[in-house]
């Protein structure tokens, strides 16, 4: 990222999600000696805790179509103030999840303050999953296969207009990577909304490389730069068996690496968020520790 200093942002939110344990993401991220780790790469660390959100035993559940869609927005919105705050002090925020639903926080945050100098963001969001549902279409009312809908202007009001306005993102700048598990009604949301999708086939018969040199340049088109969503169900589970939704067939631990040295390399990130780390299902740690060796490639390590 441009910045010499990094925001870590905690988000430990679930209640986006069908499974319980990602709350505890941002804390094993944390041991994984994130915060040191940036450091020894040359970069002044601000830490700012969590992002204050509710337990699901203290609030309730709601409509069965978009569970705990209220309280979900108060934290986006909560989180998208401390990640603004971030970037007008001239800190690259690095967010650390929680469920993905935290992403309409994270980049209504990053576009309001683009927007405040007339630029418009871009997004790089790797996943299993293309999170494109919305109340209507989605099989389990989980908000966190609802974000890209949200930041792109599909679904429900209350986080698509973070701020008062939508879309926070134009989707001719989104890039979808890795996806492999789409639901047969948001395929259509995928298809219609100007989103560009590289599936693992893509990945398959194109290489990594190959495609995300084409997901930079989709995402930095007349933007300030891009916003990188990493979950980490993206990655195989081979790899990372510690996540909230788990689907074989996805990007190697190379192909992770080498995609976030592709974003370091563009000179173009703005700002990044690592999600869906479950310590209660991981193994030791590995998926927080993964997560950490990633975002470290993402900000400029190198094997020489």
């Amino acid at each position: 990222m441009r910045c010499a200093e990094i925001a870590v942002i905690g988000a430990p939110l679930d209640l986006g999600a069908g499974r319980r344990g990602v709350d505890m993401g941002p804390s094993a991220i944390r041991v994984a000696n994130l915060d040191a780790r940036l450091t020894r790469l040359g970069y002044k660390v601000d830490d700012l805790g969590n992002v204050e959100t509710k337990e699901a035993e203290s609030v309730t559940a709601g409509p069965s179509h978009a569970r705990y869609l209220e309280e979900i927005a108060r934290t986006c919105k909560r989180l998208a103030a401390m990640v603004e705050r971030a970037l007008a002090q001239g800190k690259a925020p690095l967010v650390l999840g929680g469920d993905h639903s935290v992403a309409v926080g994270t980049v209504s945050g990053v576009a309001r303050h683009y927007r405040r100098q007339r630029q418009r963001i871009g997004i790089v969001w790797m996943d299993a999953h293309a999170d494109m549902n919305t109340p209507k279409t989605s099989p389990s009312g989980n908000v966190h296969g609802m974000p890209l809908a949200c930041i792109v202007g599909q679904g429900p009001r209350e986080l698509t207009h973070l701020y008062n306005y939508a879309p926070k993102v134009d989707a001719r700048n989104v890039v979808l990577v890795g996806i492999r598990d789409v639901d047969q009604l948001e395929k259509p949301h995928v298809r219609e909304s100007g989103v560009h999708a590289f599936t693992m086939r893509d990945i398959d018969e194109r290489g990594m490389r190959a495609v995300m040199n084409e997901a930079i340049e989709i995402a930095s088109a007349g933007t300030a730069g891009f916003h990188l969503s990493l979950d980490m169900d993206g990655v195989d589970p081979q790899f990372a068996p510690g996540v909230g939704t788990p689907v074989r067939g996805g990007i190697t631990y190379r192909e992770a690496h080498l995609a976030m040295e592709l974003m370091n390399d563009s000179g173009r990130m703005l700002s990044m968020e690592v999600v869906e780390v479950n310590p209660v299902i991981d193994e030791v740690n590995r998926t927080a520790e993964l997560a950490v060796e990633l975002t470290m490639s993402a900000l400029g390590k190198r094997i020489l």
